[in-house]
């Protein structure tokens, strides 16, 4: 799925690098916590989070993630949309909660990978 759908489909409004919306996703995920994103999710390529902070961006950046989506209208500060930027990891946000979104996500075709324990 292109990263540009998955805009369309959440209605979503996308906050740096939009000149990759075009590359395509084969995964994704959604958590709060970043250490069980940390310590279960790989190959993933898209983070859906209601968690707003700086270490959302370096998750995503350690775990080689391209895209966030932000759900429940939660707004990344200035400092988090330039740390995503420096990494080139689209920022997006939505207004659909997260069960919401990752479903409308899941029944378009995109899907997560079992979860392996490290």
């Amino acid at each position: 799925m292109k990263i540009s759908t998955m805009k369309e489909l959440l209605g979503a409004k996308v906050y740096c690098c939009e000149e990759s919306l075009g590359r395509h996703v084969y995964s994704a995920c959604g958590s709060d916590m970043m250490s069980d994103v940390l310590a279960y999710v790989k190959d993933q390529a898209v983070l859906l989070t209601g968690l707003v902070n700086p270490q959302v961006i370096r998750t995503a950046e350690m775990m080689d993630m391209i895209c966030i989506i932000f759900v429940r209208e939660k707004m990344p500060t200035p400092e988090m949309i330039e740390l995503a930027r420096e990494s080139g990891i689209v920022m997006m946000t939505t207004d659909k909660r997260m069960y919401d979104a990752c479903g409308i996500l899941y029944t378009n075709g995109l899907v997560g990978k079992p979860v392996r324990h490290v």
